[in-house]
């Protein structure tokens, strides 16, 4: 009875707020009194194994493979010269928790068996208990913090909702692109820029300037920006791109050196973003809207009407036709468009108070300017803007009456093509400087100027047409370099060595004397007029 009682006192004490390590050391010093035996090891289930957790220093390789091969009984274990081992299964709501293995020096009596049976059981019930009070302890703390969650979820939602309302209502007041950034100005307390998608400030609401970094800088987090699709906080800026589809129309920016915006300030630019987006595209329509009335004008002015009905159709966009006018022809290489190289054009004509009526052709940039154009200023004023020199402008004659017009466009585009086809592609070429191009392109001695022609590079334009080769091409570089070998060579981006294996062919093919004076003038002369007619007889195609 006294054992019973201590077993009751024992099992009471475990169940006493213990934890896992004190309910196992509980166990340990106490089982001595209850039989004459000792603890050899305690195994607990750890998932679908058992992991030893007594005694500190290991367990035997044979005796985990003892216990692990035991069943829900438990049983005896091979003790070898040392008496009497078992393992006494530890049960808590018929679920194998472990295995309690003593070891004594004889087997013990039945009620000592007994005993240790249900010391291996209140252990088990008790470490059950730990583990759901833990569980329990868990699922507060998770409740506790899912209520936390909660809450500021539907702050955040709050705060939300009131930045829509914010927002919408400026949308819908007309404000424009002014009134959405003063209004993330006041959502966010951070200075707000708004950037048109070439980089030209819109809106600013901080004092003194933009503070921009490095310009290399600035461009890297813009480019980054780009790619990242969502507002981009990095090195004191918030940058969001507008991109209602896949056309960038511009860049609405948080300045933060302090790094102080968080969720909600990144919530409202990315909502800003979405309402600019909206402003900034229905403006794009508007806009698209007057210059397809601009370039159903220019269609029919290049192809041809009469002049009343030119002059009042232009006055209706705003335009006065009367006066001197050219027609320029623009065709850039660049990433950004056509939408790009016409904003650069508009920049510079208008720095010089020019009007334009534009219109596009065959990929290139076609414009309609009032008084005199100077190409080769025109050409460096867009080149630095849109920082590429990849471009080629071609200018016609004057235009004194709307009638005057196709005659112009005839002649930049015949400018265009020659620029397009000389040693030097870009720049600009005006109609008036073409000086023989000039008589060599006139459709009266068309005939005349083909069979010259044909009389003096023929052999080499058949074999060109047979073999696939560029010999008149070649030839052609190399008269207009003067006969300049590395010139010729680089124009045709060709080794020197290639360069005179070709010459020696046409020497042979055309049975002509290079350095005859009177024959390099008719084949650089023939060799032109060759440019000319493929020029007029072929459309540009895209850069």
């Amino acid at each position: 009875m006294s054992n019973f009682y201590g077993l009751f006192v024992v099992s009471t004490m475990m169940f006493d707020g213990r934890d896992e390590e004190e309910i196992l050391g509980l166990m340990r010093s106490s089982l001595p009194s209850f039989a004459p035996c000792r603890l050899e090891a305690v195994y607990l289930r750890s998932g679908d194994e058992l992991t030893p957790r007594l005694p500190e220093g290991g367990t035997e390789p044979d005796l985990d493979a003892g216990v692990g091969a035991l069943g829900p009984t438990g049983g005896a274990l091979k003790a070898g010269d040392d008496g009497w081992l078992w393992a006494f299964p530890m049960n808590s709501k018929k679920v194998i928790e472990g295995y309690l293995v003593v070891r004594g020096d004889r087997e013990p009596s039945p009620e000592d068996r007994f005993l240790l049976q249900v010391l291996s059981q209140q252990t088990a019930a008790a470490l059950a208990s730990v583990s759901l009070h833990e569980r329990e302890r868990e699922n507060v703390l998770a409740l506790s913090r899912f209520n936390e969650e909660l809450t500021e979820s539907v702050r955040r939602l709050e705060r939300q909702r009131a930045v829509h309302e914010v927002l919408n209502r400026i949308s819908v007041s007309g404000a424009g692109v002014t009134g959405i950034a003063h209004a993330v100005h006041e959502l966010t307390n951070l200075p707000v820029a708004i950037e048109d998608p070439f980089g030209h400030l819109m809106v600013w609401t901080g004092e003194g300037e933009l503070p921009k970094p490095g310009e290399r800088r600035y461009s890297r987090l813009k480019e980054r920006a780009v790619v990242h699709g969502r507002p981009l906080h990095e090195d004191g800026w918030v940058l969001s791109v507008v991109r209602p589809r896949t056309e960038v129309l511009g860049m609405l920016m948080l300045v933060d050196p302090g790094q102080v915006a968080g969720e909600h300030e990144l919530f409202v630019v990315e909502y800003a973003t979405t309402v600019l987006a909206l402003e900034l595209a229905h403006r794009r329509s508007l806009a698209e809207v007057e210059l397809r009335v601009r370039r159903d004008l220019m269609d029919d002015l290049i192809a041809g009407t009469d002049d009343e009905s030119a002059y009042a159709r232009a006055a209706v966009v705003g335009h006065d036709l009367h006066g001197r006018h050219h027609v320029v022809i623009v065709r850039w290489r660049h990433r950004r468009g056509v939408e790009a190289i016409a904003h650069a054009a508009e920049r510079v004509l208008g720095g010089w108070q020019r009007q334009i009526l534009k219109s596009r052709h065959a990929g290139a940039l076609v414009l309609l300017v009032d008084g005199e154009v100077d190409g080769p200023a025109l050409y460096e004023g867009m080149a630095t803007l849109l920082g590429s020199r990849t471009g080629a402008i071609g200018v016609g004659g004057r235009c004194a009456a709307p009638a005057d017009i196709p005659r112009s466009h005839a002649e930049a585009l015949q400018a265009l093509n020659i620029r397009l086809e000389s040693a030097s592609p870009d720049g600009a070429t005006t109609f008036d400087q073409l000086g023989v191009y000039r008589i060599l392109s006139t459709a009266e001695n068309r005939e005349e100027v083909e069979s010259f022609v044909r009389e003096w590079l023929g052999k080499l334009l058949d074999y060109d047409r047979k073999r696939g080769s560029e010999l008149v091409l070649t030839l052609f570089q190399y008269l207009e370099c003067g006969g300049n070998y590395d010139q010729a060579a680089a124009a045709l981006m060709i080794h020197r060595s290639t360069l005179r294996y070709r010459l020696a062919r046409i020497r042979s093919i055309a049975a002509l004397d290079l350095a005859d004076v009177d024959t390099r003038l008719n084949l650089h002369v023939a060799a032109r007029a060759w440019q000319v007619l493929r020029g007029k007889d072929t459309e540009i195609g895209e850069p």
